[in-house]
């Protein structure tokens, strides 16, 4: 007789339920890859064209100071220079002259690197327009809805996209612009007799622009929170056109409070409201417009010259900003136009 198979049937597995973080991990990741053009690739292209035309801004510069030396009309300092002999030039440079040369090559990395930044502030400010719209108009809503997962989650995970994903791939991008830049004109100086290392690595600060671009980071994030809880608002709120319900209200409510004189009950000019409120609304998304509210920028440029905008964009005035009352109390009206944004899309469905 066989023998009794005395064995218990195995114990059903149990699949424990992903945890929030995972979950918002994965969400981040689904808005990384559908925007992947927006968040990586216009930064990516938007720093080519900048090595782009840095490349052919030094070929039409060498070619006019080589012009000028054959025809021995490149002078330094009264004196004739038979060839453009970089070594020759900056032997006859003095200490004060270097700095200032210093100067310009940090100002050159700055606004050389600065060109995924400029095309960040449309990336976001149509980014977050189309969020929540583009789900209602697609009818795409309906399926995530259907999901284990949360409005909050949902919703959040477009905010940290957009102040934090898109503005940490654009300081990634920047910086490798930055060096390819350095790269690029140092190669210029070798070829042309000149020490790369002590005119351009040196005399430079990319660490310290480095450092100010990494610490702008949380700086935008609370910045920009006002501007991304009002494109939010408009795109889970507006039945079509989110585009003109978003510029056009408070732009008309600017207009509106200038006409009345509004402010004057409260001894204060239309200028005020145009600033606080409308640009805060709109021009949030705008890397370093927080140096403008703080006049730094406007007075560095206006006053002591351009190359002050670096040191005013660095590593400590960055920090410093996070002082700012005015950045504290947009992160808070931001925040709560985004709660506003998660309550509307528990129904606002319909296409």
């Amino acid at each position: 007789m066989n023998a009794l198979d005395t064995t218990l049937p195995a114990a059903p597995r149990t699949i424990a339920p992903a945890h929030p973080t995972h979950k918002f991990k994965l969400l981040l990741r689904r808005e990384f890859w559908e925007h992947r053009g927006g968040f990586f690739w216009a930064p990516v292209i938007a720093g080519g064209i900048s090595l782009l035309l840095t490349l052919m801004a030094i070929i039409v510069g060498l070619v006019a100071a080589n012009r000028a030396a054959e025809a021995g009309t490149l002078e330094l300092d009264g004196v004739n220079v038979s060839g453009l002999d970089l070594g020759q030039l900056t032997q006859q440079m003095s200490p004060q002259d270097m700095a200032e040369f210093a100067d310009g090559i940090n100002l050159s990395l700055f606004l050389g690197s600065g060109w995924p930044f400029i095309v960040l502030a449309f990336v976001v400010f149509f980014y977050c327009l189309g969020a929540l719209y583009d789900e209602r108009k697609d009818r795409s809503v309906l399926f995530w809805k259907s999901l284990p997962l949360s409005d909050a989650q949902t919703v959040l995970s477009k905010v940290a996209s957009a102040v934090l994903v898109a503005p940490a791939i654009a300081v990634a991008v920047a910086v490798v612009t930055m060096f390819a830049f350095m790269v690029l004109i140092s190669a210029v100086v070798v070829l042309h007799g000149g020490n790369a290392w002590t005119l351009i690595w040196e005399p430079a600060s990319p660490l310290s622009i480095v450092a100010g671009h990494i610490a702008w980071i949380p700086v935008y994030a609370l910045w920009a929170l006002p501007t991304v809880g009002w494109l939010l608002l408009c795109s889970v709120w507006a039945r079509s056109a989110p585009f003109l319900w978003a510029v056009m209200v408070p732009v008309f409510a600017g207009v509106f409070v200038s006409w009345f004189k509004l402010m004057d009950v409260f001894n204060m000019d239309a200028s005020w409201f145009w600033t606080h409120i409308v640009g805060r609304l709109l021009l949030g998304t705008v890397p370093a417009i927080d140096q403008i509210y703080r006049d730094d920028l406007a007075e560095s440029m206006s006053n002591n010259g351009l190359e002050n905008i670096v040191g005013d964009l660095s590593f400590s005035h960055q920090i410093a900003s996070l002082a700012m009352p005015e950045l504290w109390i947009g992160a808070i009206a931001g925040a709560v136009m985004i709660l506003g944004a998660i309550r509307l899309r528990r129904w606002r469905d319909e296409g």
